[in-house]
């Protein structure tokens, strides 16, 4: 919708503004609610939201603000609309008024519930007096109805211009009315129900004036509520919608959006008759009205018209479309017989093929064992003067080069297990001396390597490699079986035909001698050339390192000043945020310097973010140094960090505290741990905080940084969730982990919402097998792959979740949380006490498979725990995977990536930002209490998982 607010209408009233308004209530003769023309579509709207708010909103408990709005529900249309409490009847009964519509009724207060903020803002309609007039003082009952009348036919559901005059006290508005030229004050005066003011300018006036009628209501003992509420009262007590200003004189109008029926009111018998002039321009309306009537049934006609003749058309189609089909079931039929017959006759081919096949194979056998090609000789002998002439020697520089490299690599060892700053000192002049021998060696290779005709001499050898020749010539295998007999017949009777000479016995031996040393010699040159290759691309980047870094020596320099940056911002951050605090806590709370802090705030915390991003990059610099070239970095500058961030995989930052992001705490799934949700640059992200002591924390971040390394060689192809951070907090034996937040993805979660379909489901869970692929491929068994662990973004990618660091695997296989409704995700080798492995990992996925094809169908449980597959409907192929899993050899992640299920499902990208273990759009975290997985569970309409 545009903007539901977009309805709240200007409080200021400016004496002569004039506007048009539509008339939805009256209370007495001169009183009535009107609605601004211009806001029938934003009634709509509000409606709507009402609609979709109201039925899930909280009920209004304790006491009731009569200042606040709420929700009502209107007892006539079981609709819901914005009302006011005005009082009390008693504790389970009050009084309320619809403000958008101006009428009022008594309610149960269970029919009243909280708003949204964005549905509180003023009231639509405005309560208005006819300016100058006032009721009689000596007015009864029936006069008061019947005035109340009068009022309700000239302005209930009619499009009136009223001229604002001045506003009392109650936000009752004094106009000048006119409907159609006729001046409505006047009207009610003439009828007698109304008094002139002997001082229409003075507000007070008129108040006392009320406040002597409602003394005299009281006394008549006849109060205002149930005047709204008689059974003769001629206007409908329920909230209306705004009328057109033209159709509402003609016709009803319906608008489907409130679900209310708008009626037109009749004038009864004891009201008193307008004048002629009111008559007419009634009559003038009925008369346009029936002009619109009669245009709108024209073209209904006309379309009645278009849709008969659309329906013959529609018709015709549909007996050519019959007679296509009679036609496609005939050629069918034909199709089908053709089949049966080749099926029949297929066997007797392929035997009769098969035999006179296998009868001129053995032919051929015998024939080789006796012939040899003619031309093998002279082949032989061109390949013994190729091999000989111009082949490749060893380069006189490469024997120097591999000892200074063995030389240089010890001394590169050397320095990295010193842990003696004196010795250390020693072994880098030596190792300096090693390396500057070592780039003079390169350079003397790589010269004379360049002189050598390298790629030329491999081509020519291996075109005499008869065993690479033969592998090269290989053509691929044909689709089906009669190709694959055709081209296997059609190459032996080639070689039957091919002209072949005999040999004695001493030749044949000749031959093949000379045919081992050729390929001896072959192959010897081909390992050389093998070795030349790999080391002269190892000589060239070591050259280009050396040159960056033969007189120079990398430092922290840049590292250590993006620290101090770092130390500067968080200290002005921490200054802001007390600053905030303080004023927060203050008597003389301001607003706008609040605002100006929190903005400070959020731009000191980017930039923050940004020297951690740089400081980051800077440790990749440093880490690949260290790794590849200056191993002593880490010994040299020991307050950098280095070795910290290597070991931890990237992820470790001291500079990043919990204390300075904008956390917010997610109480209800923080019950094994703390978990909060923060942002940083944009990106929604949790942080799950694990508790950990001296001798469990490298163990945890041995763990953590195994998992990045996995992830990090594929990235997001990986099909695993990211970890982002890894950071301590000073105050509490905690280690935050920081991933990123995307609510609401997990199986179980979208289970429960919106199925996934068959087609979505193995594109899902491509992604998760993707992803154990990658976990096993580096010698990690997740054993805590469940429902609420593993996430179907988009409802096309799946993701394997990250899982507790704390705990090691078998640990996290037994955990509670691995349930899926009824079944245990926990393999029969698990149960028996063997080690998790990545076996019991696939069966675990199986599971989620089994359950995710099965939707709501039963099942049963058979005596190892695995689930009766064969009794229960879904695809074939996903049920023979499905079986394969829960063998006791079940296939490997890369087996089942390979399986005909997944040959047609498309790879789609993973999104940069996922999150966590989501269960429902408040959930993030998989190892939840046993509680809160049943009451998932019942929320999910799925069976308790525990």
């Amino acid at each position: 919708m545009s903007s539901v607010t977009g309805v709240c209408m200007d409080e200021g009233t400016e004496n002569g503004k004039a506007e048009d308004v539509v008339g939805c209530h009256v209370e007495d003769a001169i009183t009535f609610w009107a609605q601004n023309i211009s806001s029938c579509n934003d009634l709509l709207k509000l409606s709507c939201a009402l609609a979709e708010a109201c039925p899930r909103a909280q009920a209004a408990f304790g006491k009731l603000d009569f200042n606040k709005i709420y929700g009502g529900c209107f007892s006539e249309d079981r609709c819901w609309y914005r009302c006011m409490v005005q009082r009390m009847i008693n504790s389970e009964k009050c009084q309320v008024l619809y403000i958008d519509y101006g009428n009022s009724e008594v309610i149960n207060r269970s029919e009243i519930v909280e708003i949204p903020e964005n549905l509180q803002y003023p009231s639509v309609a405005k309560k208005y007096r006819l300016w100058g007039l006032q009721l009689p003082a000596d007015q009864n009952l029936n006069m008061f109805d019947q005035g109340k009348t009068f009022l309700g036919s000239l302005v209930f559901e009619k499009a009136i211009k009223v001229r604002q005059k001045a506003r009392q006290k109650d936000d009752i508005i004094l106009v000048q009315a006119e409907c159609e030229k006729v001046d409505i004050g006047e009207e009610v005066a003439k009828a007698g129900f109304a008094e002139k003011c002997r001082s229409p300018g003075s507000t007070e006036d008129v108040e006392k004036r009320e406040d002597a009628m409602q003394n005299q209501r009281k006394k008549m003992k006849a109060p205002a509520p149930l005047w709204v509420n008689r059974p003769g009262h001629v206007l409908c007590n329920r909230p209306r919608t705004v009328l057109d200003p033209v159709a509402a004189s003609a016709r009803n109008q319906v608008f489907a959006g409130n679900r209310v029926i708008l009626t037109k009111d009749k004038t009864p018998a004891s009201a008193p008759v307008l004048n002629r002039s009111l008559a007419c321009v009634r009559d003038q309306n009925l008369a346009e009205g029936s002009d619109i009537f009669e245009e709108e049934k024209e073209t209904q006609r006309k379309e009645n018209v278009n849709l008969l003749r659309r329906q013959k058309e529609l018709e015709l189609e549909v007996e050519h479309l019959k007679g296509e089909l009679q036609t496609i079931n005939q050629e069918k039929e034909v199709s089908r017989k053709t089949a049966e017959y080749l099926e029949e006759t297929l066997n007797k081919y392929i035997g009769t093929k098969m035999k006179d096949l296998a009868a001129k194979v053995k032919m051929l056998k015998e024939i080789r064992r006796a012939k040899k090609n003619a031309g093998f000789g002279e082949q032989l002998s061109q390949a013994i003067k190729v091999v000989t002439e111009g082949n490749i020697t060893v380069p006189s520089s490469l024997e120097k080069l591999q000892k200074l490299w063995s030389e240089y690599d010890l001394a590169q060892e050397m320095i990295q297990l010193c842990k003696n700053v004196d010795e250390r000192d020693e072994l880098i002049i030596k190792r300096n001396e090693v390396q500057q021998n070592l780039y003079s060696a390169v350079k003397e290779f790589i010269l004379e390597v360049d002189q050598l005709f390298i790629c030329e001499r491999s081509n020519i050898l291996q075109c005499f490699d008869l065993s690479l020749e033969a592998s090269s010539d290989t053509e691929e295998v044909p689709d089906n079986v009669d190709e694959a007999l055709k081209e296997a017949e059609l190459c032996v009777c080639k070689e039957l035909k091919t002209d072949l000479t005999e040999h004695d016995e001493k030749e044949k031996g000749i031959i093949k001698s000379a045919y081992s040393k050729v390929m001896h010699k072959v192959r010897q040159e081909q390992n050389l050339i093998t070795v030349i290759q790999k080391t002269y691309l190892a000589s060239v980047e070591f050259k280009k390192q050396a040159e960056e870094w033969l007189n120079r020596r990398p430092n922290s320099d840049n590292l250590l000043s993006i620290k101090k940056t770092v130390k500067s911002l968080k200290a002005q951050l921490r200054w802001k945020l007390t600053e905030k605090n303080n004023l927060e806590e203050a008597d003389d709370y301001s607003e706008l310097e609040i605002t100006r802090i929190k903005e400070e705030i959020a731009a000191l915390r980017n930039k923050l973010f940004q020297e951690i991003y740089k400081e980051r990059e800077e440790y990749e610099k440093l880490a690949y140094l260290v790794q590849k070239w200056f191993p002593e970095l880490p010994l040299l500058y020991p307050e950098a960090g280095i070795l910290t961030y290597m070991n931890s995989g990237g992820l470790l930052s001291h500079s990043l505290e919990r204390d300075l992001l904008d956390a917010e705490p997610m109480k209800k799934l923080s019950t094994k741990r703390p978990l909060v949700c923060s942002e940083i640059q944009d990106q929604k992200v949790l942080l799950k905080g694990y508790s950990v002591d001296v001798s469990s924390e490298a163990k945890v971040i041995e763990r953590v940084a195994k998992y990045h390394r996995a992830w990090d060689q594929q990235k997001e192809k990986s099909s695993l969730l990211q970890l982002l951070f890894l950071l301590f907090c000073k105050s509490d034996p905690l280690v935050y982990l920081m991933v990123p937040y995307y609510p609401g993805a997990s199986l179980t979660v979208v289970q429960a919402d919106a199925p996934l379909t068959l087609e979505e489901t193995l594109k899902v869970m491509k992604g998760v097998a993707q992803g154990l692929q990658t976990l096993h491929g580096a010698n990690i068994v997740h054993g805590s792959l469940h429902g609420n662990n593993v996430f179907a973004v988009n409802r096309k990618q799946g993701i394997v979740g990250d899982f507790d660091f704390t705990k090691s695997e078998e640990q996290r296989a037994a955990a509670d949380t691995m349930v899926i409704g009824t079944l245990s995700l926990v393999s029969p080798e698990l149960k028996m006490g063997q080690p998790a492995s990545p076996a019991s990992d696939m069966y675990a996925y199986g599971c989620l498979l089994f359950w995710l094809c099965i939707q709501n169908q039963e099942f049963g449980i058979k005596e190892d725990g695995t689930p009766e597959v064969d009794a229960v409907g879904m695809d074939d192929k996903v049920k023979s995977l499905i079986l394969n899993l829960f063998r006791c050899d079940r296939l490997t992640a890369e087996q089942v990536l390979r399986d005909d299920c997944f040959l047609l499902v498309d790879a789609i990208p993973v999104p940069s930002q996922l999150g966590e273990e989501h269960e429902l759009p408040e959930e993030h975290d998989s190892e939840k209490t046993d509680e809160e997985d049943a009451v998932n569970s019942k929320k999910n309409a799925v069976n308790p998982t525990q």
